[in-house]
Formats: structure tokens, C-alpha cells, sequence
């Protein structure tokens, strides 16, 4: 887990090769990140969007565009699965989540990612739950050299924090 870093700030300020966007199936943009990530890219990334993906994304997967007017380079949109209780596949669909853009990301050569909390803003996933499998799935072999899941608010910084530092100790 050496290459996971938690940092506090705004993922959309991130330079890396590539930022991940907590999308909605559609791509098209919408509230929290997947808003934030839009505006800051400007109008180009709901144009690329709409060509490269008609049909959008399934929950789990993932689709790379490019960065447009963002400091990254590419950023790989991800659909989180919406918490209704634990027992419909959430956490294995949040784990795809993770896979699939490390997957997109190795694929195309990039060395540094940074992830937002994916499905712990309105789809609600439980912070603690989402931390364990996001830092899990993350510290999986890869060869994926900077790794960051940068967190907006003190609250879920301190969450991930912990969590991070539960599993090194283990």
C-alpha cells in the first residue's frame, strides 16, 4: 500500500495522468463530482462523451476520454452502484469499479491516478465500507506508480485515513 496516497483537496485540480470520475450511467455529467469534474473540463468533455458513448456506462465499468480543460491528461469515468442496504451486489460492483479503471489505466500507460470516494456522495455507500474495498482494490499489483484518492471534506479524509492505516497494520 506504499503508492496509495490520501490527500485532501480537489480532484479536479489534480495533475496526473488521469483523474476518475464518479459518473452517472448517462456520462453526461450531473451533481458532486461528476459535476465538478464536468464544469472544470469544460464543454468539450460532454461533447466526447456523447460521440465516444452513446450508451453510456454500466455500473462497475468504466470509459477514458480525454482531460480537455483539466490539468490531467485523461480522465476514466467510473458508475458506482447506488447503497440499498449491502445485499444487491454493491460491494462487488464498487470493487469493479476499482478494477476496471486501474485496468483502462494500465492499458493505456498511465503511472498516476487519482480516485474520489466513488459511490460515498449521494448513491450513499457507507464511507468506512467504501474505504476498505477502494484501498483494498487499489493496492492491488499494479504498475500504477501514484496512486491518490483525494477527498474534499475533513470528515471522510479522516475515514479513508484510518481505514489505510488498519490495513497496513495488518
Amino acid at each position: 500500500m506504499h503508492r496509495i496516497r490520501i490527500v485532501k483537496g480537489d480532484l479536479t485540480r489534480e495533475n496526473v495522468d488521469a483523474i476518475v470520475n464518479a459518473a452517472n450511467s448517462a456520462l453526461r455529467g450531473g451533481g458532486g463530482v461528476d459535476g465538478a469534474v464536468h464544469r472544470a473540463a469544460g464543454p468539450g468533455l460532454l461533447a466526447e462523451c456523447v460521440e465516444r458513448y452513446p450508451n453510456g456506462c454500466a455500473t462497475g465499468q468504466a470509459r477514458i476520454t480525454t482531460g480537455h480543460d483539466l490539468p490531467a491528461r485523461h480522465v476514466i469515468h467510473t458508475v458506482g452502484p447506488v447503497w440499498q442496504g449491502g445485499a444487491a451486489g454493491e460491494p462487488g460492483l464498487l470493487a469493479s469499479c476499482y478494477r476496471s479503471v486501474i485496468a483502462i489505466a494500465e492499458e493505456h500507460g498511465l503511472t498516476s491516478l487519482s480516485f474520489p470516494a466513488i459511490s460515498c456522495g449521494i448513491y450513499g455507500y457507507p464511507w468506512p465500507e467504501a474505504a476498505k474495498i477502494a484501498l483494498s482494490e487499489m493496492a492491488r499489483e499494479s504498475h500504477i506508480e501514484d496512486l491518490r484518492i483525494v477527498l474534499f471534506s475533513n470528515d471522510i479524509h479522516k475515514v479513508f485515513t484510518t481505514v489505510l492505516e488498519e490495513l497496513q497494520s495488518d
